[in-house]
C-alpha cells in the first residue's frame, strides 16, 4: 500500500473528479449505499472496488465448499419485497457462486454497475478542513473530491497470511482461502496441507478430500461445528418465501441476531438433563446455526453452555471412529459459540477418509515451510499445494490498509493503536463526514450480515439527507459519545461469553501484534436498531453537526 502524504497526494486543480460522495467497496453493503445515496437521495456518487466484478467478500472466497451458513431466505436484501419475490434461491444454504448470481442480478436490476469502477483499489484518503472535502486516491492514480466518504469494505476482506519462516522457498504451490483464482485448483494427484480449521477449513476440508491424494490437516484451536443438512429448496418453501416476504423481513428486524429465527426463551439449567438432551438432538438434526438459539442461557452462563459444549464433543467422538483423532478434535478450550459458530457438511466424517490426516500444532507447533512441504517439532510433511484457513485481519484490516486521515493529518491507525473507538460503529472522532458501513462496535459479524447492512446503509443516507434539508455541512461523533459508547460495547460484550475465547478473530488474536479489544457489539441487532434509530429522532445525538459556511 502506497503511503500518499497530504502533499503528495494532492493533484493539479481540474485532474480530480468531484461528486457529493464515495463509497469504497460494491459487495452488500457498497451496492446497497450507492443505491440508496444514487437513487433515494439524488446524490452524485460513485462506488470504487478493487475486484472485478460486484460480490465484496464473495467476489474473492471461492474456495472449494464457500457456502453462506445463513438460510437463504434470511441472507438477501429485503428492502424491497418485489425484489424477494423476483429472486428464487435453490438451496438451504446458499453457495458462493450463487450469491455472486445473486449479486450480479441485484446491480443489473437497479443499473448499479454504471456508476461502479471495478479494479481500483484506494490507497488514501485525506480529509481537508479547509474545504471539509475528502482528498481519495486510488491504486491507479485517479483522485476524487468528495463531501462524503462511506467504507463499505467488508469485515472480512483483508487475507491474514501467517508469517511462517521458509513459505518464500516452497516448490510447490500455496494459496489463502480468501484469495482464492478464479479459474479454481485441481488437488487431484496432490498431497495437500489444509492449515486453519475455522468456517473455512471446515467447509473446504471435506471437498479437498474427494480428489487429493491425500489431506492433512494442521489444527492448533479444536472447533465446534455443527450439520448444516443443506439441501434443496422445495417448490412449497419457495412458494412460502415468495408469499411471506414481508413477513419474513419484519422477522429478521425482530431478532437479536438478524436470523429468521428467535432464541428460545428456555433455560438450560431449568431444563430436566433428559429433555435438553432430547432439544439438543433434535436442533443437531434440523441442523445449522439455530442449534445456538435451543436455550437463552447458552451465551450468558457458562455452565448452561456446558451443555451444549459437552453435547456436541460426544457427538465427534461418536462420528470419528480413531479414538486419537477424535481426541483431538474434540479437545476445545471456549465456550461453544464464543467463536463465529461453524456448521458444516460432513466435516468431522472427512477424517474417516483413508487420505485425510489430523495433525495436533498445538502439541507439536509447526517450526517452518520448507522447499517441500512444512515441519513441525515432530517431523516434516511432503507436501505439494499449502491452502491456508487462517481467516483475516477482521473488521479494521480492511480500514486500515487504506492511508485514512483526519483532522490535521492524523492517521486512522494512529487513533485506533490501541484497538479501534467509534461511535455506534458508524462514525469516528476527528474524520468529519466518513461513515463506515457495519463497522467496528456495530453488531456486524455477530449478526446475519445483510440484516446489519441494510440498517446502516439505510441510517447513513437518512443522516446525508437530513443534512441536506437542513443547511449541514459537516458531521463527526462528539469524544465523549465515543467514550461512552466504547464502554457500552465492552459491556455489552462481559454480559456474554464471547470475551472467553480469548484467541477469537472477534479479539483480533488471530492476527500478530494486533490489539486485543472485543471489536462487534454483542447487544443484539434489535436493540442496536432501537438505539441508532433513538440517536437520529433526538437530532443525531452524541454528534457535532454543524452548519454550512455563509459566504462574506
Amino acid at each position: 500500500m502506497a503511503d500518499v502524504t497530504t502533499d503528495t497526494a494532492r493533484p493539479a486543480s481540474g485532474d480530480s473528479q468531484e461528486l457529493d460522495a464515495l463509497v469504497i467497496g460494491a459487495g452488500f453493503g457498497g451496492m446497497y449505499q450507492l443505491l440508496c445515496l444514487r437513487d433515494r437521495l439524488g446524490l452524485s456518487v460513485k462506488a470504487l472496488e478493487a475486484g472485478g466484478g460486484v460480490g465484496g467478500t464473495w467476489y474473492w472466497n471461492r474456495y472449494p465448499g464457500a457456502r453462506c451458513d445463513t438460510e437463504s431466505h434470511a441472507y438477501w436484501y429485503t428492502f424491497a419485497p418485489e425484489l424477494m419475490r423476483e429472486w428464487e434461491w435453490s438451496e438451504r444454504y446458499p453457495g458462493q457462486a450463487e450469491i455472486m448470481r445473486y449479486l450480479n442480478f441485484v446491480a443489473d436490476r437497479f443499473d448499479l454497475k454504471r456508476d461502479i469502477q471495478f479494479n481500483t483499489r484506494v490507497t488514501s484518503a485525506h480529509y481537508n478542513e479547509a474545504t471539509n472535502r475528502w482528498l481519495v486516491c486510488t491504486e491507479n492514480g485517479e483522485t476524487y473530491t468528495v463531501k462524503f466518504l462511506v467504507t463499505a469494505v467488508g469485515c472480512l476482506s483483508t487475507a491474514n497470511v501467517p508469517n511462517i519462516p521458509g513459505l518464500a522457498d516452497f516448490k510447490g504451490d500455496w494459496y489463502h482461502t480468501g484469495e482464492w483464482p478464479h479459474e479454481g485448483v485441481d488437488f487431484s494427484g496432490k498431497r495437500v496441507g489444509l492449515i486453519g480449521t475455522g468456517s473455512t477449513g471446515i467447509q473446504a476440508a471435506p471437498v479437498i478430500a474427494e480428489t487429493a491424494k491425500h489431506l492433512t490437516v494442521f489444527q492448533r484451536t479444536a472447533n465446534y461445528s455443527v450439520p448444516a443438512r443443506n439441501a434443496p429448496l422445495t417448490d412449497e418453501f419457495k412458494r412460502y418465501i415468495k408469499d411471506n416476504a414481508a413477513e419474513i423481513r419484519t422477522a429478521t428486524h425482530e431478532t437479536a441476531n438478524g436470523h429468521q429465527f428467535k432464541i428460545e426463551d428456555r433455560l438450560a439449567l431449568q431444563t430436566p438433563a433428559e429433555e435438553r438432551e432430547k432439544i439438543y438432538q433434535a436442533a443437531w438434526e434440523r441442523g445449522g446455526l439455530q442449534f445456538r438459539a435451543a436455550f437463552h442461557d447458552m451465551m450468558s452462563s457458562k455452565e448452561a453452555n456446558d451443555t451444549a459444549a459437552e453435547f456436541i464433543k460426544n457427538k465427534i467422538r461418536q462420528i470419528v471412529k480413531d479414538p486419537k483423532t477424535a481426541a483431538i478434535l474434540s479437545d476445545i478450550d471456549h465456550p461453544y459459540a464464543a467463536k463465529r459458530p461453524p456448521i458444516d457438511s460432513d466435516y468431522f466424517e472427512t477424517f474417516n477418509r483413508d487420505n485425510v490426516t489430523l495433525v495436533d500444532v498445538k502439541a507439536a507447533p509447526i517450526q517452518a515451510i520448507t522447499q517441500t512441504g512444512l515441519r513441525t517439532t515432530e517431523g516434516e510433511y511432503e507436501l505439494d499445494i499449502i491452502v491456508f484457513a487462517t481467516g483475516f485481519d477482521a473488521m479494521t484490516g480492511p480500514m486500515l490498509r487504506m492511508d485514512i486521515r483526519g483532522t490535521n493529518g492524523t492517521p486512522l491507525s494512529e487513533v485506533w493503536a490501541a484497538g479501534p473507538v467509534t461511535y455506534l460503529g458508524l462514525q469516528v472522532g476527528g474524520f468529519p463526514n466518513l461513515f463506515t458501513v457495519t463497522g467496528p462496535g456495530s453488531p456486524s459479524v455477530l449478526c446475519n450480515m445483510p440484516v446489519a447492512i441494510e440498517q446502516h446503509a439505510e441510517w447513513i443516507s437518512d443522516c446525508i439527507a437530513h443534512m441536506r434539508t437542513n443547511g449541514i455541512d459537516r458531521i463527526e461523533p462528539r469524544p465523549e459519545a465515543v467514550t461512552n459508547w466504547v464502554q457500552q460495547v465492552n459491556e455489552a460484550a462481559a454480559a456474554t461469553l464471547l470475551p472467553m475465547a480469548t484467541h477469537s478473530w472477534y479479539l483480533g488474536a488471530n492476527v500478530p501484534g494486533k490489539p486485543r479489544v472485543f471489536m462487534p457489539y454483542a447487544g443484539g441487532m434489535a436493540r442496536y436498531r432501537g438505539i441508532c434509530a433513538d440517536v437520529a429522532a433526538h437530532g443525531y445525538e452524541g454528534f457535532v453537526l454543524s452548519p454550512a459556511k455563509v459566504p462574506a
